[in-house]
């Protein structure tokens, strides 16, 4: 009997981002009512959301974190230690590939969102492990056909994720892949994953704008 596949989102965000709104108990909420069962908390600059949820999921969660650097938006996945923000995309690569992590590279060519860009991964193309080809915040659609162009061209797997900052966007682009214990392990799924891609509606970019007036307005997440 074949093992029934992991249906991942590998890119969410809780509200521990500043210009997110999912609380703890709102994602795993939607998680299970939509089928999904792992997931890569990438909060911007910080492991706090993906520490707490990684004891709170009744699912496989992956501790990731979406670091603003230099040159624009890297994820590390698999990390113990954060990566602080505003550092060079090589250093940020580096200091994730030393705790073990793996690089994955964000909407890369989305021109509204901070992408590193056609220059950006060529520089650090030795140390990409995965790609976005799929973002369901990206509004243009010819931004995530180059990306997918792009990890075609360079041999690199392809992910589609959801990049939610709210419960209702969970789920919405996804990986259906085989179940993994690590790192290693993650990347040969990886080869045999299947991509759900749906886009978003572009209304989605509000509820981050409202996300980001409350935190400017003093709303704080309970600290984990």
């Amino acid at each position: 009997m074949k093992a029934k596949l992991l249906r991942a989102d590998l890119h969410t965000h809780t509200y521990y981002s500043p210009d997110a709104l999912s609380s703890p108990g709102r994602f795993v909420a939607a998680c299970l009512d939509r089928g999904i069962d792992c997931v890569a908390i990438t909060d911007h600059n910080t492991l706090a959301g993906a520490r707490l949820m990684e004891r709170l999921c009744p699912f496989k969660v992956i501790v990731g974190e979406e670091i603003r650097t230099r040159e624009g938006e890297i994820i590390g996945l698999f990390l113990q230690e954060e990566v602080p923000p505003g550092l060079t995309l090589e250093e940020t690569v580096r200091r994730i590939k030393d705790q073990g992590g793996l690089v994955m590279v964000p909407h890369p060519f989305d021109r509204f969102r901070k992408g590193i860009g056609q220059q950006g991964l060529e520089r650090i193309l030795p140390y990409v492990d995965l790609i976005e080809v799929f973002n369901a915040r990206t509004m243009m659609a010819a931004d995530n056909k180059a990306a997918q162009r792009f990890a075609e061209a360079h041999k690199l797997p392809g992910v589609a994720v959801s990049d939610a900052h709210s419960p209702g966007e969970v789920g919405r682009s996804i990986v259906e892949l085989p179940h993994f214990d690590g790192p290693e392990s993650f990347l040969e799924a990886l080869k045999d994953a299947r991509i759900i891609a749906r886009p978003s509606t572009p209304m989605v970019h509000l509820v981050s704008r409202w996300a980001a007036l409350r935190r400017a307005l003093g709303w704080r997440p309970v600290r984990a």
